[in-house]
This record gives structure tokens, sequence and C-alpha cells, in this order.
């Protein structure tokens, strides 16, 4: 049976209680000083967005361009079905801006195996590929799994040994997309927060929500853009996900997610990486334009 913790009452009461008194020391604004929302979508080339992201006169070959400078952000997907060349890093390195980070979903062939410890090779080369031509703009690496894969303790803590800490002196952070409900368990979470990997929050998904802080940054995705929607969620929505994104980002855990581990003790600040993904997807880029506008308020 499925145990879910969800976040309710209880930090409610002690925001509000922290609201009434003046701050001591950290304030959650403070605190989110020193970590960063990041907020941005899946891939950059799609058709639809042609004439309503992007400008009408605007080149496919600079969509790249002009996509790093709307959103902080992108998730690439093209990296999980295949190698990529160094020469493609380096030139996506160069067209965004400085403070432009990808975060990359790792080839299938690590992941889409029966025996996950047997993915080492394809680990190693997926990082000798010359992802690190990206240098400071390499974010988070996606490991994302098949909806039919199911939690084994032993299988999945062999494949988190894999996973490098550094690479060629250059700290990589991971990630661990997984769907099968069978992962909602403290003992995932667990592992998870023993590995210092974060766990990808599927919000607004038909996908297991799993909540739980397990590293020092917060990988969400989230999949409930609408057509009738202009900005993909309504006001209230963004809002909400803005809220969650400040929360995280000050080291808090937002209400209303479903988590399944013990309750974190860490209070650190975490860098957060939100992914306007699927579902409407011509509508994903004004939703995450919107919550970054919402950010930069500072309500």
């Amino acid at each position: 049976m499925v145990t879910r913790k969800t976040a309710t009452t209880p930090a409610a009461k002690e925001t509000a209680k922290a609201a009434a008194k003046p701050a001591k020391k950290t304030t959650p604004k403070a605190a989110e000083s020193t970590a960063r929302i990041r907020v941005g979508i899946g891939g950059w080339t799609f058709e639809p967005w042609r004439g309503v992201f992007y400008p009408e006169d605007l080149a496919q070959k600079r969509e790249l361009e002009y996509a790093s400078r709307q959103l902080t952000t992108i998730e690439v997907n093209g990296t999980f079905y295949g190698s990529q060349k160094p020469a493609t890093f380096t030139k996506w390195h160069d067209e965004t801006p400085d403070d432009f980070v990808f975060s990359l979903k790792a080839p299938r062939f690590a992941t889409n195996r029966r025996v996950l410890s047997e993915a080492g090779d394809s680990i190693e080369r997926f990082f000798a590929s010359g992802v690190l031509e990206l240098k400071n703009k390499l974010g988070p690496v996606n490991w994302q799994f098949a909806t039919t894969k199911q939690f084994d303790p032993d299988d999945f803590e062999g494949f988190l040994k894999l996973l490098p800490k550094r690479v060629d002196g250059r700290a990589i952070r991971h990630a661990v997309e997984v769907r099968h409900e069978s992962f909602c368990n403290e003992a995932f979470v667990a592992l998870a927060r023993e590995y210092e990997v974060a766990i990808v929050m599927a919000g607004d998904s038909k996908y297991p929500q799993i909540a739980d802080p397990t590293a020092p940054f917060v990988y969400a995705r989230i999949m409930g853009t609408s057509e009738a929607q202009s900005k993909g969620y309504s006001s209230k929505a963004l809002d909400m996900w803005t809220a969650r994104a400040r929360t995280w980002a000050a080291g808090g855990t937002p209400e209303g997610l479903d988590m399944f581990g013990e309750a974190s003790a860490s209070k650190t600040p975490r860098d957060v990486y939100l992914y306007v993904i699927s579902e409407f997807k011509a509508h994903n880029p004004a939703a995450a334009i919107a919550m970054l506008e919402r950010l930069k308020r500072r309500t």
C-alpha cells in the first residue's frame, strides 16, 4: 500500500507564526537569495511556437539564441535518444547567455534496461560524449526511467553507485525520474537522499508525484498546461507553482504535495529547476515566462 505524507497544516501554522514575529536570523526571502530559481521548457524546436513564442521573421537557426533570452533554462530531450557531437554542445554554449543553464535527459540506453547496475558503460560514454563542452552551463542530468520499471532496492542502488559525483573535476548534479507507483515508498526516498540525487517532482501529471527533497536542488516537471488558458495555466495555478518554487528555494517544503519519506531536517536553500513540459505544448513557453515574471515581483 502507498503511504502518502502530504504536507499540510503544521507548515501553515509555522508560517503564520513566523509572519507574526520579526525575523531574527534568515527569512525565507533572504534564504532564497542564496539559491537560484530557474524556469524553462523542454527543447526549443517546435513548429507551433513559430509566430507565437518566436517572432515570425526569426530564422530557425536562431531559435535557441532567442529562447535562452526569454527563459533561464531548457531541458534537452535529444540526448535521451542519441549522442550529440562535442561541437554541438560547444555551439549551444556559445549561443546562450552567460547565466543560462541546460539540463540534459540522459541516454535511454542507461535507464531502459533490466539490470540497472550494468549501465556503467552507457553512463561513461554519455559523459565522454562532449557534455562538458557546456562548461558552466551544464545543469542537472535527468535519468528518466520507463513507466514499467519497478523499484528494486538493490537494483536501484547499484545504478546510483554508478553516477559520478564529479567528471574531470566538474561537479555533476543528478536527478532520477521514476514513473511507477512502486517507487512511492520510504525506502526509495531514503536511498535517493543517501546518494544526494534529486527525485524529479512530476506535477499535474498521470505519473507518481514524489515531492520529498533529497538533494541540494529541486527538479520539477509540471505537465498540466491547457489549450483553454492563453498562458497554459490559470493565474491561480501560476501563482501556486511560483510560490512552491520560492518555498523550495528557501529550504522549505510546499504544502499539498505527496511525500513518502521522513521529513528532511535540512532547511538549506536549494536551487530550483522547474520545467513546463508536455500536455498542451504550444502554451508551455507562455507559462514559463509568466512564472519568471512573477518571480521578478518578489511578492
